[in-house]
């Protein structure tokens, strides 16, 4: 109860301050900026003044809190990634080369190159597939809801969900994860899945395709509805079977958007942390990037080499961040 009351005050009060902010910054404007003593010229200089200012007074809150909680940052790190373990002495680009050099580092970067290939594509396929299909069962609104459905849970939550599904007990115990109760029911031994190198790795990626292909599907369903009906009718007036209409009609005519699916999907990769955090936390060759960074930077409290692991991926994401929104920004300029 407390709690629900504090958060019900902070929330007047940001509204409360907004308001003020809003109201006190025009009314200086109107004040400063009126155009009661002049005349002429004078007149519409002042107004079209005005009127530049003012949508910059709305934006500016926004400005600074991107400034203070994204910009900074950039620039901490990169700083950051220059010093030593303490942050306080410069080493120039040893943390870098420690990096390229590190076999931990290495194998992270090798993990993360199987989840970009893996991940984006498999995840992305399956949406694809499920909303083709889903449009022609009377229940596929069910079906894309049911499937739908990991995206509202977060990572770690999928993570434990999947810890039942891969649970291990010795030889000869009751097992209750999913995966090694069919395999002890065909008579083979149970396995500790997590603790196989490579495929436990692959065990990891299928809870994020479980997460991602919801997205995948609702946002690839919604192309499909764009595709003009006429044009898949006069493919079956043409006898085209269902195949060749999904290959040559469909996926060219929403390309574009596969492309902007697998890409965000791609970031997301990117950035996973919370699942490999809560099943091997990086144990048994599963370390990722994003896992290795938080390593050195909150455990083993090195500044230096946490800043130089988060630049690089930083670099990572960037290139595929820059394309996507010159992406979205040419097909707005399209419309």
């Amino acid at each position: 109860m407390q709690q629900i009351f504090g958060a019900a005050i902070a929330i007047a009060v940001a509204l409360a301050a907004c308001v003020a902010y809003f109201w006190g910054t025009n009314w200086l404007l109107d004040r400063f900026l009126n155009s009661d003593n002049v005349t002429g010229a004078d007149v519409t200089r002042r107004d079209k003044l005005r009127d530049s200012i003012r949508p910059w007074l709305f934006l500016l809150p926004a400005l600074l809190f991107l400034s203070v909680y994204l910009v900074y940052p950039v620039f901490e790190t990169l700083r950051l990634s220059l010093l030593d373990k303490t942050g306080r002495n410069f080493v120039g680009f040893d943390n870098y080369i420690w990096a390229l050099s590190d076999g931990n580092f290495q194998r992270s970067v090798l993990n993360n190159a199987m989840w970009l290939i893996v991940v984006p594509s498999l995840a992305t396929a399956f949406g694809l597939v499920i909303a083709v299909l889903a449009d022609k069962l009377w229940w596929g609104n069910l079906a894309k809801s049911l499937v739908f459905m990991p995206m509202a849970i977060s990572f770690v939550g999928a993570s434990v969900i999947w810890r039942f599904v891969y649970d291990y007990r010795g030889e000869g115990d009751v097992q209750i994860g999913l995966l090694n109760a069919i395999v002890t029911g065909f008579g083979l031994p149970p396995q500790a899945w997590i603790t196989i190198p490579f495929w436990n790795s692959v065990f990891l990626m299928i809870i994020l395709v479980w997460i991602q292909t919801g997205f995948a599907m609702v946002i690839l369903s919604a192309a499909l509805r764009g595709i003009p009906e006429e044009t898949l009718e006069a493919a079956r007036i043409d006898g085209a079977s269902d195949i060749r209409i999904f290959f040559d009609i469909m996926i060219p005519q929403i390309m574009g958007t596969i492309v902007v699916v697998w890409t965000t999907i791609t970031i997301v990769v990117l950035k996973v942390f919370d699942i490999i955090f809560a099943m091997t936390n990086g144990q048994w060759d599963t370390e990722v990037l994003a896992n290795f960074m938080f390593k050195w930077m909150f455990v083993n409290f090195d500044y230096g080499r946490g800043s130089a692991i988060a630049v690089v991926i930083m670099l990572a994401v960037l290139p595929i961040m820059i394309w996507n929104i010159r992406r979205a920004n040419a097909e707005q300029g399209t419309r």
